[in-house]
């Protein structure tokens, strides 16, 4: 005899075979699905051929090799961010519905998000449609500012990311001034974060804004599909500002992320590739001041030089120093004629021989026994006369007395 866990209702018995009518056996089946099968459960699956009807989106479920009904209510449709289309690949939170009425059994859809196909199929559809209109292309990457003024921070609030990226900001550069601009950024919220930047925009003249970034903590992939959209990126794209991503993880790749002018693996990490470090800013700051002071004391010191070797240029054209120099030249000069002078030749015990004419005598020749000559010495005259001559080698002819020299009287 069969009977079904919790049923008020006693199967008839023929022949030791429980006997039911059809209500009574669809109230069975429901009764054993309601008792056996799990309240709750995740459901993978392909959407097709979805339909509205009375406010209720009724579709279909499959995997390729088995298919069933699905339906989700109006009100669940209506706080659901993300509604389903053809041939999209799905993650169903559901529960068994059975009618017993006709012994139809449906998955009510409690939540439903994209599949990681459906996600990175749309992340190509994008793709494609941006790519040839230049929006990744290198060459219209804006550099980063080095010494950003403000910065306005889009995400959720309150969220770690956005406790992580204030804590760095604090820690790496505090003169920095940080705009929260609260976003959703789960669900089907693109419309929500491209008026939030659009607002920004039309307030760029008065926010002082230098740099704009766009962050998320981590989540799977399929929770990052709000950065993937069209309209998103196109305003990124036209964004006033340079725009840095910090989304997700590392290896998590948005449309956002391509559009953006910089790419960041994490939120923090966009702070620190966004803010100078402070303490590296402290040692090139050191380094810089300890090259200035060395270039100072460089300059300083080679401009007492050059003032201690003008100052010894003026002391040397000095009139008394130029005085005292010509005095020393003139003093040596005197030395030297007094040297060289006939007197100082005398005082050594030498003489001078003139002949009667006075003209002074150089050679033998230039005298005849008898005639009479003047010995001139250091200190006086004396009248000789020449009794013998004795030349040192043979005597030249005789050569007319050359005259007086012009030094010489």
């Amino acid at each position: 005899m069969l009977t079904v866990p919790g049923s008020t209702a006693v199967p008839r018995q023929h022949d030791g075979i429980p006997r039911f009518t059809v209500a009574e056996l669809n109230q069975a089946i429901g009764t054993l699905l309601e008792r056996g099968f799990a309240p709750r459960f995740l459901l993978e699956a392909t959407v097709g051929r979805p339909q509205q009807k009375k406010g209720h989106l009724w579709l279909s479920l499959a995997d390729g090799q088995a298919s069933i009904q699905g339906v989700i209510w109006s009100s669940q449709l209506q706080k659901l961010s993300f509604v389903p289309q053809e041939g999209d690949g799905v993650v169903v939170v559901g529960k068994l519905n059975f009618w017993a009425a006709r012994a139809n059994l449906t998955v009510q859809v409690l939540d439903v998000r994209p599949s990681l196909t459906t996600v990175l199929r749309q992340f190509e559809q994008v793709r494609s449609l941006l790519e040839p209109e230049g929006l990744f292309a290198p060459e219209r990457k804006r550099p980063l500012p080095a010494w950003p003024r403000r910065i306005a921070l889009l995400t959720s609030v309150p969220s770690a990311a956005l406790a992580d990226m204030l804590r760095t900001a604090r820690e790496r550069w505090p003169a920095t001034d940080l705009l929260v601009v609260p976003i959703p950024v789960q669900g089907n919220v693109e419309s929500q974060i491209v008026a939030a930047l659009e607002t920004l925009g039309r307030q760029a003249a008065s926010l002082g804004i230098d740099a704009l970034v766009l962050a998320r903590g981590g989540g799977s992939r399929e929770d990052l599909a709000v950065f993937d959209g069209e309209q998103l990126a196109r305003c990124l794209a036209a964004s006033p500002w340079p725009v840095i991503c910090g989304i997700g993880h590392e290896d998590d790749v948005t449309i956002a992320d391509l559009v953006a002018d910089y790419r960041a693996a994490t939120p923090t990490a966009a702070l620190v590739a966004m803010l100078p470090e402070r303490s590296q800013v402290l040692r090139s700051l050191a380094q810089e001041r300890d090259h200035l002071q060395r270039t100072l004391s460089l300059r300083v010191a080679s401009a007492r030089q050059r003032l201690t070797t003008r100052q010894e240029q003026l002391r040397r054209l000095h009139p008394s120093h130029l005085l005292g120099q010509r005095q020393q030249w003139l003093g040596q000069q005197r030395q030297l004629l007094q040297a060289l002078s006939p007197q100082h030749l005398l005082a050594r015990g030498f003489s001078l021989l003139r002949d009667g004419d006075g003209r002074l005598l150089r050679s033998v020749v230039q005298l005849r026994p008898g005639a009479g000559v003047i010995a001139e010495l250091a200190d006086g005259r004396v009248a000789l006369r020449v009794q013998g001559i004795e030349p040192d080698g043979p005597v030249p002819e005789a050569a007319e007395p050359p005259g007086p020299p012009a030094d010489l009287p």
